[in-house]
């Protein structure tokens, strides 16, 4: 393994093989540095690699350190600069495509993070110009269909959720239909802030 390479001075290049954005450096900084490498990098977090960069395969950092840290750090960096990069590339893809629509509203990641990869995939929302909805549970009061059902009605749902959860958390209603936006809506005096179109719903059913 490791242990056959020697620690002599050695350096890596990281490369842009695939069109994106680049996203996760300080994550992958703090990998280098644990291992006693040091990475310098060639083009700034943020910087879209074109498909003409991806196709040169272009370096976007050179790491230096003993060659056994390098191996060691190599694939941990990695995996994290490929996970981040992913969402903010997806990230910066949905805002440029709200921008060609004229959306005034917010782009939100609203889904499920990755175990232990929360951090990183909601800094690279930021990344790509998204918002990042809430950073954990416990950010925000989301009342889903199952919360609504066994109330009865957004309304009561609302209502419910405010008494316990104080006027300071914000609270958030998933609607299905329209006709529970527009509930929603009319819920905000009970205390919702916001609403958001479950995103399994097709563009037919939601009005």
């Amino acid at each position: 393994g490791v242990f056959g390479v020697g620690g002599e001075p050695h350096h890596a290049m990281l490369l842009g093989k695939a069109a994106g954005v680049l996203a996760g450096v300080p994550f992958a900084d703090q990998v280098f540095r644990e291992a006693g490498c040091t990475a310098t990098w060639l083009v700034p977090e943020g910087h879209f690699i074109t498909a003409d960069e991806a196709a040169a395969k272009a370096p976007v950092a050179r790491v230096e350190g003993p060659t056994r840290a390098l191996l060691v750090a190599e694939r941990t960096a990695l995996n994290i600069l490929s996970r981040c990069s992913g969402v903010a590339t997806a990230a910066h893809t949905a805002m440029e495509l709200a921008r060609q629509h004229g959306w005034q509203g917010r782009v939100a990641g609203t889904r499920k993070t990755t175990p232990g990869f929360g951090l990183v995939e909601k800094y690279g929302l930021l990344v790509g110009g998204a918002d990042t909805h809430r950073m954990d549970l416990s950010h925000m009061v989301m009342l889903k269909d199952n919360h609504i059902w066994s109330s009865g009605s957004i309304a009561s749902s609302v209502a419910k959720a405010r008494s316990v959860a104080g006027f300071s958390t914000k609270i958030e209603v998933e609607c299905t239909s329209e006709a529970d936006a527009r509930e929603a809506e009319r819920s905000r005096e009970r205390g919702a802030e916001t609403s958001r179109e479950d995103p399994k719903l097709s563009p037919k059913s939601s009005g």
